[in-house]
């Protein structure tokens, strides 16, 4: 074995087991699972490229680390923020009128559990709630960078102000701007009443069962008042429980659908196919013992992202 390989093999060794977290760190920064792989494949390219030249002054995780921010900070100078529906304008009003769906926004997407690190599926600001991504979404890049290094990854305010090239002064002032703009953005994790385990499941099994069946008054009684239903790429969205059941009443009948339970952003959630074909990621935010969001992602190449077939008997 020659030494570039022997230097290949402990460069896999080493950086391997650090591939998950980088992935979620590059979502959190990108709202996006198919911009996050491609800016961790070019992380790990530039990071092979440099490794003779690794020093170790720095641990191998804090360099990897800042390849990808600045990896991602250069892809944000170069793109548009994701968005979700309810990120563009007020809800709409008329269930039976949907506007026409816009493939061509850069939409936010859901993560699968299984893809992001372990550690990341928890509540709070360091978690992955798509309520959270996509206040994220709304920070300047600045800001949702020293946000994510500072809150999330609990770096010094020296190790963020070298990654980005200002002084620790700066990264203070930058953060306490971040966290100020992220309060009024999203909920605190803390206020979020999660039913246990066994509530979930039994909460989850009843809608299901409704859905399918297209039972609308079942569906009505697992809804809190305020909730709300969006379903990118469409830009309409709904919010309060009767402008949701109308929407429902008005299409869910036609669809013949089918839910396989999926998680994606710490949250449950399903595969919707829609005569044995695959059609939307529905992501549920529960409150309670009730369902408050239901953010259904209508891309069937999302499906198979959940490592889930284009189609399915039905």
């Amino acid at each position: 074995m020659t030494v570039i390989e022997q230097q290949h093999d402990e460069f896999v060794r080493l950086t391997g087991p650090l591939r998950r977290e980088l992935l979620t760190h590059c979502y959190r920064m990108l709202g996006s699972l198919q911009d996050a792989e491609d800016l961790v494949q070019e992380t790990y390219l530039r990071a092979w490229r440099s490794y003779g030249e690794f020093e170790g002054r720095a641990s191998l995780r804090t360099w990897l680390y800042r390849i990808a921010t600045n990896a991602c900070l250069n892809a944000l100078r170069h793109g548009s923020r994701r968005v979700l529906p309810a990120g563009l304008g007020a809800p709409a009003t008329d269930p039976t009128a949907l506007a026409p769906r816009q493939p061509e926004l850069p939409w936010l997407e859901p993560i699968p559990d299984e893809r992001a690190d372990p550690a990341a599926i928890v509540n709070g600001r360091a978690g992955l709630r798509l309520a959270l991504i996509a206040a994220l979404q709304h920070l300047p890049p600045q800001q949702r960078t020293v946000l994510i290094l500072r809150d999330v990854l609990a770096w010094s305010a020296e190790e963020a102000a070298e990654v980005l090239g200002v002084s620790p002064a700066a990264v203070h002032s930058t953060l306490q701007r971040a966290r100020a703009r992220l309060d009024r953005l999203a909920p605190d994790a803390d206020e979020i009443a999660e039913p246990t385990e066994q509530e979930q499941r039994e909460l989850l099994d009843r809608y299901a069962d409704a859905f399918e069946r297209a039972d609308i008054p079942a569906l009505t009684r697992l809804l809190t008042e305020d909730a709300v239903w969006q379903m990118p790429p469409n830009p309409s969205w709904f919010s309060g429980r009767s402008q949701v059941v109308g929407l429902l009443t008005a299409r869910l009948h036609r669809k013949q659908a089918r839910l396989i339970p999926v998680r994606a952003n710490g949250q449950p959630g399903f595969a919707m196919y829609a005569a044995g074909e695959a059609f939307s990621v529905q992501v549920l935010t529960l409150r309670g013992p009730a369902i408050a969001e239901v953010t259904a992602f209508h891309d069937a190449d999302l499906v198979r992202r959940f490592g889930l077939p284009a189609r399915i008997g039905h």
